[in-house]
């Protein structure tokens, strides 16, 4: 147990102020700042170092139920957290230590040492806990391997394929012999793709006006895997070039977060009968018990150079609203996370 001297007596926090409509606004979330208790047994006093900010957050604020509860007017602000224990209750944990948690946007606080993951600076940054050995990495790794089983030869199109997520899956593909397709939103992103990160080919959604036409290019054999992030328009295409068997994994529907009204598209389900597709959504949350196994082969294949991760980092705990926003811009490449 450390000093109780130095313990701050508030934390600043982030609260839902109002129920966005279309694009969130810096304006629907409020910075207070409300008393911090004192850690009871097995509790320990936590300083956020990193934020992350995802798309699935955008869902949590929209007042319906969804997988999870909504965040509530008033309430913190939620998101997956990483910070250093200033004060230990729990002999599990001592001051000094890394932890991975969820306790939100908040810049300290009180935390169950039980919900907490202790993390080593010497395997990995800190802030890989909240990409790619955390959450993303885990949804790209179970929900693209588990769900469409991809094979070597075949043609795998990822859709967000510059973000947190869908820049793995790509990697992911290649490495168990899979040509990879990207789809992403700005020319610096898609040289990301097929330059560093290996992509077989990639294209602009926003300078392209035939998505179809430009997939049936770079797609010459047809796609037998699709990892979609996006929906719309984009997924609308893909489907039309699936091959028989073929297999989708639906991760996100970001194009369609921020809609204040829903877009009508296509009837697919007659494709999903004729060509016999297996189209399935899933919650990481899930695969959770199998985890550790897929931190573990992530970071072999990043230490085996196999797999590339890149960050945007927004510095300052006051950002935490712009850099969501942002990210639901599509303005980050990779992870975004805001360093308290």
């Amino acid at each position: 147990m450390s000093a109780t001297s130095s313990r701050p007596s508030v934390t600043r926090e982030f609260q839902l102020a109002a129920r966005p409509v279309g694009l969130p606004k810096e304006s629907d979330f409020q910075l207070v700042e409300t008393p911090l208790p004192s850690p009871k047994p097995g509790q320990v006093l936590v300083k956020t170092t990193y934020l992350s900010v995802d798309p699935y957050m955008r869902g949590r604020i929209t007042g319906i139920r969804t997988y999870a509860d909504p965040v509530n007017i008033g309430d913190v602000m939620v998101g997956g957290t990483v910070g250093q224990v200033i004060e230990s209750h729990d002999p599990a944990l001592q001051a000094g230590d890394y932890v991975v948690g969820y306790w939100g946007w908040r810049d300290h606080a009180v935390a169950d040492a039980r919900g907490l993951q202790k993390l080593n600076p010497q395997l990995a940054p800190v802030s890989t806990a909240l990409g790619v050995l955390g959450m993303p990495g885990m949804t790209a790794y179970f929900g693209f391997l588990e769900i469409c089983q991809p094979k070597a030869g075949e043609t795998v199109v990822v859709s967000g394929a510059a973000g947190a997520v869908g820049s793995l899956v790509g990697q992911i593909a290649k490495i168990k012999g899979a040509r990879a397709i990207g789809i992403a939103g700005a020319d610096d992103k898609i040289q990301y793709l097929t330059g560093e990160l290996g992509f077989d080919g990639a294209f602009n959604y926003k300078t392209t006006s035939d998505y179809a036409a430009k997939l049936k290019e770079l797609c010459p054999n047809g796609i037998d895997c699709y990892f979609d992030n996006v929906g719309g328009a984009i997924s609308d295409a893909v489907f039309s070039l699936m091959n028989v068997f073929g297999r989708v994994s639906i991760c996100g529907q970001i194009s369609q977060y921020n809609l204040a009204e829903p877009e009508p598209g296509p009837r697919l389900l007659g494709l999903v009968l004729v060509r016999q597709l297996k189209v399935e959504g899933f919650i990481v949350s899930r695969f959770q018990e199998k985890w550790s196994q897929g931190i573990a082969q992530m970071a072999q294949w990043i230490q085996q150079g196999k797999l590339k991760y890149h960050e945007d980092v927004v510095e300052g705990f006051e950002k935490t609203p712009r850099a969501f926003i942002e990210m639901l811009q599509g303005k980050n490449t990779g992870k975004m996370l805001v360093q308290a």
